[in-house]
């Protein structure tokens, strides 16, 4: 039984996006343009599109906050009442552009609210609740007590998990653990964002860690906790490694192989995560625009790609499960192997 409630469930999210997109398509049978409409799910935005009944367009504005390239002047508005002179540039991915009174355009200075950033503000709440209600728990109890159970049960072997098994044993016993609290922090906040954008409605649905932005700042992160900390024998085996000499001097070949990777792996850290990230999302699009592309060509067509699509995005649903879960471990464990490189000890 248990088992049949979790195939239920599975489904049900799987099936989920397919009324959120059923009016996407537009009006008068024109056929749907899949590539257009994937790309425009995973881009950000200046509002929260939730669905679409009919006419009426249901999800809410979020708050615009520019400076003018002209004048200087600040503006407070939304994307319906965006001020003359600005326009959103579809070529630039839906960013907004100021005209120039010689009728270029330009990049003005946007601080706004987008659906990214509120998804993220949003992760970081649920984290304060989740790891505050932790530290309640743990403060009522001593170490001696029973240990806890359910979610409690849960948060505690996760944690445990990536900091013995993955934190711990990457970086060694003498450095872990001031670089335990940014490690467990990207890979809660990874888990969670990646968990909220599986969801196709409000709190959840947008594309954070498939925004190459973001993936581009956590690897800067890691980046700089490795070459701000590293210590003696890691620099010296970047410009001077135990390698022939003629490989080093008077041609510093494997010094400047060593400093490329220096900047290689924070690179691979961060397309890693936004293109399995990107890729995942994308497919489960594509997978529901089959359904209603089916459907414009006949029933028979779409009755069979109807049964195709919903057991591909119930595969898919669950297979992102399960990448959610991966991609913050592999992110959190590489960027720890990373930190231990660069406090390895002479000799080792």
């Amino acid at each position: 039984m248990k088992q049949l409630k979790s195939i239920c469930l599975l489904l049900m999210l799987a099936l989920l996006p397919l009324p959120l997109m059923a009016n996407e398509q537009k009006e008068g049978g024109e056929a749907l343009n899949i590539p257009e409409l994937v790309l425009e799910h995973l881009a950000d935005a200046y509002e929260w599109h939730i669905t679409t009944i009919g006419d009426k367009h249901i999800g809410f504005d979020l708050p615009i906050i520019i400076r003018s390239s002209l004048t200087g002047e600040w503006f407070f508005c939304t994307a319906h009442t965006l001020p003359e002179g600005f326009f959103f540039n579809e070529e630039a991915h839906g960013k907004i552009y100021e005209r120039m009174a010689d009728g270029t355009a330009v990049r003005p200075l946007d601080l706004s609210i987008t659906r990214n950033v509120l998804q993220i503000w949003i992760v970081v709440a649920v984290l304060l609740v989740v790891f505050l209600c932790c530290a309640r728990w743990y403060k009522k109890h001593d170490k001696t007590d029973k240990a806890p159970g359910g979610f409690i049960g849960a948060m505690e072997m996760l944690v445990m998990m990536i900091n013995d098994d993955v934190i711990k044993s990457s970086i060694g016993e003498k450095h872990y653990k001031k670089y335990a609290p940014y490690l467990l922090t990207v890979f809660f906040f990874i888990f969670f964002t990646n968990l909220l954008g599986l969801l196709p409605i409000f709190p959840g649905g947008s594309n954070v860690t498939g925004n190459i932005n973001i993936t581009f700042f956590l690897a800067v992160c890691t980046f700089l906790a490795v070459n701000l900390f590293g210590n003696r024998e890691y620099w010296k085996d970047i410009f001077w490694p135990d390698v022939p000499v003629f490989l080093k001097a008077p041609i510093p070949i494997m010094p400047a192989i060593e400093l490329f990777g220096v900047f290689t792996k924070p690179f691979a850290l961060m397309i890693r995560l936004f293109a399995n990230m990107m890729a995942g999302h994308a497919m489960i699009l594509a997978f529901t625009c089959v359904i209603f592309l089916g459907w414009t060509m006949g029933t028979a067509m779409g009755t069979g790609l109807h049964l195709f699509s919903a057991i591909m995005l119930l595969f898919m649903n669950t297979l992102e499960l399960l990448v959610a879960f991966v991609q913050a471990y592999v992110f959190t464990m590489l960027s720890a192997v990373f930190i231990g490189l660069a406090h390895k000890e002479h000799g080792h």
